[in-house]
């Protein structure tokens, strides 16, 4: 808990009360359903949280928006997301049921009122959203039509509305893969985070 308030310092009591308890509810369910790796379970706070908190290091949602978390898995980076900004809307999708059986139940013990996980595959979905965020899901040429139909068109942010991706290890061939005329921007984690973990560890945007 020390390293998220280390690097999100103005937290509320609630938001560290629910960033402490996501130790506790994770240990007990990773134990009857395996949502993360094993040997990532006593990392969950880098490996994991922090991780997908660099989101929030690249763009800060507004009020009302709306957000959705594709391949969501056991919550990430959604959860987090979610607890940081309590005022945005998190729709979390899942094609596998019992990770989804997860996500609305760790949501539902830390009071997680913004945030519903959904199982459902990406070209399912009928709603519109913001931005798509996702975390080590597919490579960016799958992710991009999936994007595109998912996102309206008014924006409300200063960055227009698109895809949020975090990636790890060689992304310029998937950049590349994506063709010329599509608009793409990388940050390294590095540069948001000290920690040897986030080396080689990437967020890259791409407009819809």
């Amino acid at each position: 808990m020390e390293l998220i308030r280390e690097y999100f310092p103005k937290l509320t009591e609630k938001q560290m009360q629910q960033f402490t308890q996501l130790e506790e509810l994770y240990t007990d369910w990773n134990s009857k359903i395996n949502v993360i790796s094993r040997k990532d379970i006593d990392n969950l706070y880098e490996r994991h949280i922090l991780h997908s908190l660099a989101i929030a290091k690249f763009i800060k949602f507004r009020t009302g928006s709306k957000i959705v978390d594709l391949g969501t898995g056991g919550g990430f980076p959604g959860i987090p997301l979610a607890i940081l900004f309590p005022n945005v809307q998190f729709t979390l999708i899942d094609g596998t049921g019992k990770k989804i059986t997860v996500v609305n139940a760790v949501a539902e013990a830390i009071g997680l009122d913004n945030a519903v996980g959904i199982q459902a595959r990406a070209e399912e979905l009928k709603m519109r959203f913001d931005f798509v965020v996702t975390r080590a899901v597919a490579t960016l040429d799958k992710l991009r039509p999936w994007t595109q139909r998912l996102v309206h068109q008014k924006d409300v942010h200063p960055i227009p509305n698109g895809l949020i991706a975090l990636k790890g290890g060689r992304i310029n061939a998937e950049i590349a893969a994506l063709g010329k005329g599509t608009y793409v921007e990388t940050y390294p984690l590095s540069d948001y985070f000290k920690q040897d973990f986030f080396e080689e560890k990437y967020l890259v945007y791409v407009q819809a």
